[in-house]
Parts: C-alpha cells; structure tokens; sequence
C-alpha cells in the first residue's frame, strides 16, 4: 500500500537516496541499511540441502488447480519424503483436494522455516499414483509428525472418526528452494 504510494504520488527526484526502483523488493529501507543490498543474497539451495530439508517433517502447503476462475485449491498437509523418492500425502478418498488432484493429474507441496535461517522448498509433479490408503501408512506419517500419548490419540481419532483415505504419491518434476539467510 505504502509503495503503491509513493510510486503514484512522489516524484523520483525528491524520494531519500538509496530509494530502489528497479525492484519491489529493494524499495523499501530500514533505517542502517547500506549500499544497495544491506541484506544477505538469497542462495538456491543444491539438490541434496532441498531433499533433506524436503525429508524434515515439516507441515506442506499442498497447491492444486481449483479452475479457470479462481486461485489454487491451497491446503496444510501432512507429507513424506525420503531423498530421492516420491513424496506422498493421506487424505480422505472424498477430500475435495483428491478430487481435484485426481483430476488434474499434477499439485505442488511448499515447506518453509523462518529460524535459524529463512529458507523453503517447494516440489511440483505429476500424480504417480493414487491408491486406497493402509493403516501402515497411517501409523507412519502419525509418527512423523506426532509422538507419544498424542500420535496414540490421533490414531484412535483417525481410525474412528476419519474414515478411508488415498494414498497420492508425486513424481517431481521441478523445484524451487531458497535459503534467504537470517535478518
């Protein structure tokens, strides 16, 4: 809002020096700020640093086509992944999120941490398969990201309350990972 602003209503010749144009991300200065980049460069990271960081149990932004009019279908998904496999999700057999996977053919997954340092990954691919959800598979992706009493409860939970799940397993195809350093 700021920005959009300043570009309308300030004219160049009197904006403060160091006041970027070339970039959104440049326009803006904290007071201290030097030179033209005062911050770390942000680093792609190489594909062994994204597969591990991919392998973390972290929580996914799960992005699928939703239509021609309208945004991605953009969910919070438990996932899992080791180097060099396929990632792959549980979800109820009638989610709207398989739904719409399984009818466009293809979603991406985004992880992100903010400490120690900013970084994310973030993987799109082709469906590989699709198939009826175990209850091994339940138990492993629970364990994943719960330990103790609480994966016990949220097994109970599931197995009572959730009914079937697909398994949704990506072949990935591209990738994009950035370590952005600390601010």
């Amino acid at each position: 809002m700021f920005f959009a602003f300043c570009v309308t209503y300030w004219p160049v010749s009197t904006r403060p020096m160091g006041w970027r144009t070339a970039s959104p991300h440049l326009r803006t200065r904290r007071p201290g700020n030097v030179g033209p980049r005062a911050y770390p460069k942000a680093m792609a990271l190489s594909k062994d640093e994204r597969e591990r960081f991919l392998a973390e149990p972290h929580v996914a932004a799960l992005s699928v086509s939703a239509g021609d009019t309208r945004g991605p279908l953009t969910v919070p998904v438990w996932y899992q992944y080791s180097p060099g496999g396929e990632p792959w999700l549980l979800t109820g057999a009638d989610s709207r999120k398989a739904r719409q996977i399984e009818e466009k053919g293809f979603f991406s997954l985004m992880v992100e941490r903010v400490e120690p340092t900013a970084r994310y990954v973030a993987v799109d691919g082709a469906v590989s398969r699709i198939e009826p959800g175990t209850d091994e598979q339940l138990v492993e992706m629970t364990h994943r990201y719960l330990s103790g009493e609480g994966a016990e409860r949220y097994l109970q939970f599931a197995r009572e309350n959730l009914g079937a799940n697909v398994a949704i397993f990506m072949q990935p195809q591209h990738w994009l990972s950035s370590d952005m350093g600390s601010f």
